[in-house]
């Protein structure tokens, strides 16, 4: 396991660590499936899939408590965006992250604003979740993971850590498909050794290019890159998403919300996940 050193001059503040000036909240709403494709909704409708109603006026609640960026659902089962005002083209982004268990979350990079498209970094804090892969939001809904993870219980079914998760039992399985789409991928056995449960961990996030080369770092460890200029699977057509992201976005933070699939699962009752450090170094 090879952990990385990094030059971390030439970074600027994203976050004051005691407001959320240069941010602003987005609720969690559906666009299309990819672009110039149908609406997430009319796909849920066709997969007898039920999203959360109205979700405009649910919106997740972002404040700050102790120097960090917190984000919980504002009413069950919904979630939201917070999105930085300032666009980005090639950049390094640090951030430390401490979520709860379960709290699905994320970070986007290239996100266009007031559109949930973009490239999302996971952090997938629940059963069967990955962490450290990337997800495209209204991009063909690609998944591109290097594992999964799952809980550790104790005797009394609380849970203390997380293991890699059971592809026999997974609800979410990571195939070899998944991991084919990155160009590194690294092993659980090795993010397992680094992550610190119920601490802060640091994320490393680099994006170059027009249609980006997105590489992850944990803690120091080397977890995922992706070119996203050769992802293959329907609906993804690169061209398409660079005329319609174009070379700079958004970065955003995520509260997920609920569904039939997951339930609570996928955001636990009262689950909060907390930001602070967060750095960003223009490379363009």
């Amino acid at each position: 396991m090879n952990l990385e050193s990094f030059d971390d001059t030439g970074f600027f503040s994203l976050f004051d660590g005691t407001t959320l000036d240069g941010w602003s909240a987005e609720p969690r709403v559906y666009g299309t499936v990819f672009p110039g494709g149908p609406g997430v909704d009319e796909f849920f409708a066709k997969h007898g899939i039920t999203p959360p109603e109205s979700p405009e006026q649910h919106p997740a609640v972002w404040n700050v408590e102790d120097g960090a960026i917190v984000g919980r659902q504002g009413t069950p089962g919904y979630g939201g965006y917070l999105v930085s005002d300032a666009a980005f083209g090639d950049f390094e982004l640090v951030l430390e992250a401490r979520p709860d268990w379960p709290a699905d979350t994320g970070i986007m990079v290239r996100r266009k604003f007031q559109d949930w498209t973009g490239f999302q970094v996971l952090l997938d804090h629940r059963e069967c979740g990955g962490i450290g892969g990337f997800f495209g939001n209204g991009l063909a809904s690609f998944s591109a993971v290097p594992f999964a993870v799952r809980s550790i219980k104790d005797a009394e079914g609380i849970v203390i850590g997380i293991q890699a998760d059971d592809l026999a039992t997974s609800k979410e399985p990571v195939t070899q498909e998944k991991i084919d789409r990155l160009s590194y991928a690294a092993s659980v056995e090795d993010f397992l050794a680094v992550w610190k449960w119920d601490e802060w961990n640091e994320i490393r996030i680099r994006c170059v290019g027009a249609l980006p080369v997105i590489t992850t770092w944990i803690n120091g460890l080397k977890i995922a890159q992706i070119d996203t200029s050769t992802i293959d699977v329907p609906n993804y057509d690169p061209q398409r998403v660079l005329e319609y992201l174009g070379p700079h976005g958004h970065i955003a933070l995520e509260v997920h919300d609920n569904d039939a699939f997951f339930g609570d699962s996928r955001w636990g009752p009262g689950a909060q996940c907390r930001w602070r450090a967060v750095r960003i170094k223009p490379l363009d």
